[in-house]
């Protein structure tokens, strides 16, 4: 441990001297990636990765494992948990009609707890004593992962380097350089902070930071804008059973591929971008915008 990491204030944060081998919530991405590192590092602990399937579009989780093992896990997991995720998580809220604020649907939200849940599974399946996250001191999930681990398995310990590490972004990069660590997609900067799953998408940071800056065309990677959209309507018909959704347009289909065909819908149509100003637990509001159609499409049908 060195001076440079600011010292822990809750119970369940782990002490280096308790810290034997971390479970690491891996994305691939330039935090996560460098923390695996990091910790390593700081530690002098092994760490096992785990890459959690909640059904992002255009992910390769064989490029995200094989780089974890690169930079040294001493293994990288990847759970596929779309069906966990679509009929334990998804279905509640779409029974609820769950929509927070001005249009999110919380798949953020929803997705952390189930990610928590498989750590806590697989820290025990791999002997880990402690769970790594990639959570800042800023938002919420930093409390929705830390309180499900501390629910489910109080006596594992928890590391959240980007709350208690002093490096900025130009710091992580530099970092990064300096142990030969690749960049996801090659580039250094993601011109957004990004979250997605199969039940939509999120975009902060930069412009959208400004609340009088209209959302420019490069934030819509999952969306048609909607003036690029069709003209011609498109009648898509879902059959519900008990609240669940079961069919579109006849077909019966499983939860997951019912939910990928209407965000292709509602995508292609320009359904469900939304500009968002949310609240943090630590007081903050901050402005996303949100790419979420499968869930702009059953949430109102729904109702």
């Amino acid at each position: 441990m060195t001076e440079d990491i600011i010292p822990r204030t809750a119970s369940y944060e782990a002490d280096p001297s308790q810290v034997g081998r971390v479970l690491l919530l891996y994305s691939g991405g330039l935090d996560t990636s460098v923390m695996l590192k990091w910790i390593q590092d700081q530690y002098r602990a092994e760490v096992v990765a785990l890459t959690v399937d909640l059904g992002q579009p255009g992910e390769d989780l064989d490029i995200v494992r094989e780089k974890a093992l690169h930079i040294g896990a001493i293994d990288c997991l990847v759970a596929d948990a779309r069906e966990e995720f679509a009929s334990d998580y998804i279905v509640p809220a779409i029974k609820a009609n769950a929509i927070y604020g001005a249009g999110y649907p919380l798949f953020t939200a929803l997705g952390r707890p189930l990610i928590a849940k498989l750590a806590v599974e697989y820290a025990r399946q791999t002997g880990c004593d402690t769970i790594a996250h990639g959570c800042t001191g800023k938002g919420n999930d930093q409390v929705r992962i830390e309180a499900t681990i501390a629910t489910l398995a109080p006596e594992l310990k928890v590391i959240a380097p980007v709350r208690t590490w002093r490096m900025g972004r130009d710091e992580e990069i530099a970092y990064a350089r300096e142990h030969g660590i690749a960049v996801k997609g090659g580039t250094e900067f993601a011109p957004y902070s990004i979250d997605d799953n199969l039940w939509g998408r999120s975009s902060e940071g930069r412009w959208i930071e400004d609340l009088a800056h209209a959302p420019e065309d490069d934030v819509f990677q999952l969306v048609t804008r909607p003036e690029a959209a069709p003209d011609e309507p498109e009648v898509v018909t879902i059959d519900f059973e008990c609240g669940v959704p079961v069919a579109v347009d006849g077909e019966r289909l499983g939860l997951v591929e019912l939910i990928e065909r209407l965000g292709e819908t509602g995508a292609r149509h320009g359904v469900g971008i939304v500009d968002h100003i949310e609240d943090r637990i630590v007081g903050l509001k901050v402005r996303d915008i949100y790419e979420v159609p499968a869930a702009a499409i059953l949430l109102l049908a729904h109702q």
